[in-house]
């Protein structure tokens, strides 16, 4: 009877706390009903960028190699002007708690003036990537790969950073479905037309790196098409008032400008580190650079889906913020958290238990006695990965949350320091005291565990709660 009694209980007690994160507002189901679609749609992202260094494995680790490193570069330049426009997701998500949705779409609006402005920029950045090449130390044979690949990429910046301000819209307002559609296919169409154009495939010329900067850009392109046109659909247009906010909003730009730059600041330097990182590690040379290059790919797939649960934190915060509920807000932070230490807890086991075999995925076509002695090197940067992936749940949601209330730049300067205090700490490790790759590799995962401590204690601190971003209707 006592045993009965004490399974009863039990069961009493797990019934309680499945409704408790099931019921009431900020719920596990609302909070999923965001981030499941921005996760896959991140992990689309995760898979063109997977399948580029996938195929053109299959030529050579020099082609795996630039691709990365071009890209890593390009998306460096467009960082800042990404991380104003998103805070978008933050700023339509508190006009819509707040209940004023005709600013909805005039966020979206000066978000589009800051893209265009800064993809007319971005075109004037050749030189300055081919210069941040040559002090990298990177192989000859990759520099002029490295060079194709960027150049390609890089003029088509524009249309990420449209796609960026129109996804953080449907973000914001909680529809972020869309998101995933344009996601998927935009997904779709680049892994076709990578394979067809970098392998010359049905009657087309085999145009290996270049082919993949192509199919990027055509990806991208039509994923835009796709987003664009549910934001000029009919139902849209006449909920949030689409066409009349075609106009600059001196308010709106200062916000966006205010609270987006922390945000900018922080993502270019934050990727400034990673990148710097990166051509560390491609300064060991091919070899060591391919294992690098292998273990980051492995890490981004990882990472990206924790970067759908910062999105939707950061919404529903910014939300709830904005309709003056704090304590919902940290619910939310709560329930994202939980979820996150689930995905990332099955991620240290695959990692932890199956190296070896995500490292033979990138086997290129022809025996290579290259791959093999880069095995061991890159089984080892895998495996470590399974060690701070925790870390990493840890800091996307305490930042998402710290963000979606407004305290953009705390969050900037906890986030830029702890970077570079990893970056230098490995550079200093492969150029100052010739450190193994291994050895290297270690410091950097140990290192992380800093970022997610930051932001923990930062929230914890509680300043958040108190910040006041948007007004309601009639208030001054």
């Amino acid at each position: 009877m006592k045993l009965f009694n004490l399974c009863s209980f039990r069961n009493r007690r797990f019934g309680n706390i499945l409704r408790s994160l099931s019921e009431g507002p900020g719920n596990v189901r609302e909070l999923l009903g965001i981030a499941l679609p921005m996760v896959i749609s991140q992990a689309c992202e995760t898979v063109m960028m997977f399948t580029d260094r996938l195929f053109l494995s299959r030529l050579g680790g020099v082609h795996m190699n630039a691709a990365m490193a071009g890209g890593l570069t390009c998306f460096l330049f467009m960082t800042f002007f990404i991380g104003i426009t998103s805070y978008s997701n933050a700023l339509v998500a508190q006009y819509f708690g707040a209940g004023r949705r005709e600013k909805c779409a005039l966020v979206v609006t000066q978000g589009s003036i800051l893209a265009l402005g800064a993809t007319l920029l971005l075109t004037l950045s050749l030189p300055l990537g081919r210069l941040y090449f040559r002090f990298s130390h990177i192989p000859p044979e990759q520099m002029e790969l490295q060079v194709v690949y960027f150049n390609i990429v890089i003029m088509g910046a524009g249309i990420g950073l449209f796609r960026n301000v129109l996804s953080c819209f449907f973000s914001g307002i909680g529809k972020t479905a869309i998101v995933m559609r344009a996601s998927l296919f935009s997904m779709l169409v680049n892994v076709v037309a990578n394979y067809v154009l970098i392998f010359g495939k049905w009657g087309f010329p085999a145009l290996g790196v270049r082919g993949a900067a192509y199919g990027t850009l055509i990806g991208g392109a039509l994923g835009l098409a796709v987003i664009l046109g549910a934001y000029l659909g009919r139902e849209n247009r006449r909920a949030y008032g689409v066409f009349q906010a075609l106009r600059f909003d001196r308010t709106i730009m200062a916000l966006l400008l205010r609270l987006g730059y922390p945000a900018g600041l922080e993502l270019f330097l934050n990727l400034l580190a990673f990148t710097s990182i990166v051509m560390a590690f491609h300064s060991y040379g091919l070899a060591a650079g391919a294992a690098a290059t292998i273990a980051f790919n492995w890490d981004m797939v990882s990472f990206i889906p924790l970067v759908g649960m910062n999105i939707a934190v950061t919404s529903l915060v910014g939300r709830y913020m904005g309709a003056r509920e704090p304590s919902v807000a940290h619910r939310v932070t709560m329930t994202g958290l939980r979820l996150a230490f689930c995905y990332s807890g099955i991620l240290l086991l695959i990692f932890a238990s199956m190296p070896e075999a995500l490292v033979q995925i990138f086997r290129p076509r022809e025996t290579s006695l290259a791959f093999e002695s880069i095995l061991p090197t890159a089984t080892f940067m895998v495996r470590l990965i399974s060690f701070y992936v925790l870390a990493d749940a840890v800091g996307s949601v305490f930042s998402g949350a710290l963000r979606g209330a407004g305290d953009t730049f705390w969050a900037m300067c906890l986030s830029v320091g702890t970077h570079w205090a990893l970056a230098l700490s490995v550079i200093s490790m492969i150029r100052i005291f010739h450190a193994s790759p291994e050895a290297s590799w270690s410091v950097l995962v140990f290192m992380v565990f800093l970022i997610g401590g930051a932001f923990y204690l930062r929230y914890r601190g509680g300043a958040w709660r108190d910040l006041r971003v948007v007004s309601w209707e009639g208030e001054s």
